[in-house]
């Protein structure tokens, strides 16, 4: 999707080359990840309101030193969790780092595994970690060149898309029961609202899906074909919000 995306926004194909390695790699800060630990930590926080993501916790809890989210957040709500039958062993607190301190575990992912992507063939270069910290940390890319901070801005938008729409993930931590297109662009808006995601990337995206281009994926991701409504919907996608 990210590519398909890219390449329509105009940027040539080794840089796309380049970025794709970076979108394979956006979730390495997760490597070990405990699916069912990590689900019950954050569906618990998600239906009490608690934040789950760096920038959405210092917007809560200002006061929270920058970088020192998941500390904070053990601090607040260790007691309560543990009352709820969730032990804060060391393996639970990776889970929290795993969103609350992304940046510190992707960085020390990523020192281990650079010397296998260099046998590979794959140079490495700062923008790349930019890209895949945006979501978490737009800041960081506040200085970015142009075409950087749009390459992080497809990467966001897609990943969130296929989020929305994937059946497994929406049951394990997002305490949803069923999933919409509706309820995915709905997101997509509030990004683009906040700043996170400029028009020109959502209007490739919508273009690209009325287009259907993804519905492969997006079948994919919800485990079943789509229904002749969401074809329909999906067809006029790129009308709707003046896309």
């Amino acid at each position: 999707m990210c590519a398909a995306v890219a390449a329509t926004l105009g940027h040539g194909s080794e840089l796309v080359r380049q970025y794709q390695i970076a979108c394979f790699l956006h979730d390495l800060g997760r490597a070990g990840l405990d699916r069912r630990l990590f689900g019950k930590i954050w569906s618990w926080a998600k239906e009490r309101g608690v934040p789950t993501r760096p920038r959405e916790w210092r917007a809560i809890y200002p006061e929270t030193v920058y970088g020192r989210e998941t500390e904070a957040f053990l601090q607040r709500y260790r007691k309560d969790l543990e009352a709820d039958g969730i032990a804060m062993t060391p393996w639970a607190k990776e889970q929290v780092e795993m969103r609350l301190g992304y940046s510190r575990r992707l960085a020390r992912r990523l020192r281990l595994v650079r010397p296998a992507i260099r046998q590979m063939g794959v140079t490495w270069a700062p923008w790349m970690q930019q890209v895949m910290l945006y979501y978490y940390y737009p800041e960081k890319l506040a200085s970015a060149k142009p075409w950087v901070k749009q390459l992080a801005e497809i990467l966001v938008a897609c990943e969130q898309f296929e989020a929305y729409s994937n059946q497994r993930r929406g049951r394990d931590y997002y305490v949803r029961k069923k999933e919409t297109l509706v309820d995915a662009f709905a997101y997509l808006e509030k990004l683009q609202q906040e700043g996170i995601l400029s028009g020109a990337v959502m209007g490739a995206l919508r273009r690209l899906t009325a287009q259907g281009e993804f519905d492969s994926i997006i079948e994919k991701a919800r485990g079943r074909a789509l229904t002749r409504g969401e074809r329909q919907s999906l067809r006029a996608m790129e009308t709707k919000n003046g896309g």
